[in-house]
């Protein structure tokens, strides 16, 4: 499979297509917190379902397809109508996601290593948090969050760019201070220091000067690889495909 890296909100663009009909589009993702996996597509599901919002695991997604704006996934609306139903305002429970995998009989990602990770070790972890797994985090709440360097704040994660091979998230794109005349660059989830879930606060090891005279990254823009390992290069950091 190629090497594609698509932002969420572009994929918020494409109609979600089981084997037997449209289902909805994407409102936004669930990923660990720990390794920047993505877990779970919240899909809002319009007139189908009474727009009840259902969650799909990229285990069930397929191709997709440009020329028609579609993100196949393969299940039967049937599978997905009889699936357990979860309150998607609220934290995911363990023991819910294992309703969820055993409805459709797939092995949990916590039991496998099927999407891989970053090789990142958990270094934002809220211990004291009981209520449902507290791994899970929301792009749509991060969204927002405000980025600091080692030497002060310098902006605001404005969206996240996701590998669609492996289903990872490979950067956080960062909107920077108007002074900077809103220039836009990407940071890697593996140069995050610490994640401050209560203050919203992402905190990268980075100084605001490297992340000031970074690549910059242009909404829309194909991100290829020459233009990662001039990224890399400019940050000195160990590229994630080597």
């Amino acid at each position: 499979m190629l090497h594609v890296l698509r932002r969420i909100q572009g994929l918020k663009c494409f109609t979600l297509h089981a084997k037997d009909g449209d289902i909805g589009r994407l409102r936004e993702v669930y990923f660990d917190d720990s390794s920047w996996s993505v877990r779970y597509l919240v899909v809002e599901t319009g007139n189908w379902l009474a727009g009840r919002p259902i969650l799909i695991t990229p285990e069930a997604l397929g191709p997709i397809y440009e020329e028609k704006w579609i993100l196949q996934v393969e299940l039967t609306r049937e599978q997905i109508e009889t699936g357990p139903s979860m309150d998607v305002k609220k934290p995911i429970s363990r023991q819910q996601e294992e309703e969820y995998h055993r409805h459709y009989s797939w092995l949990p990602y916590w039991r496998s290593d099927l999407f891989g990770h970053l090789g990142q070790e958990s270094k934002n972890e809220n211990k004291e948090e009981a209520a449902g797994d507290p791994y899970l985090r929301s792009t749509a709440e991060v969204t927002g969050y405000r980025i600091e360097a080692r030497d002060g704040e310098i902006g605001h994660v404005e969206d996240f760019i996701v590998d669609e091979k492996d289903w990872v998230i490979r950067y956080l794109e960062i909107s920077t201070h108007q002074g900077w005349f809103g220039k836009k660059v990407l940071v890697a989830p593996a140069w995050i220091e610490q994640v401050d879930w209560k203050d919203r606060k992402v905190r990268v090891d980075l100084l605001r000067e490297a992340i000031r005279s970074a690549p910059e990254y242009e909404e829309g823009q194909i991100i290829g690889r020459d233009y990662e390992v001039k990224l890399y290069g400019h940050y000195g950091r160990s590229q994630y495909w080597e």
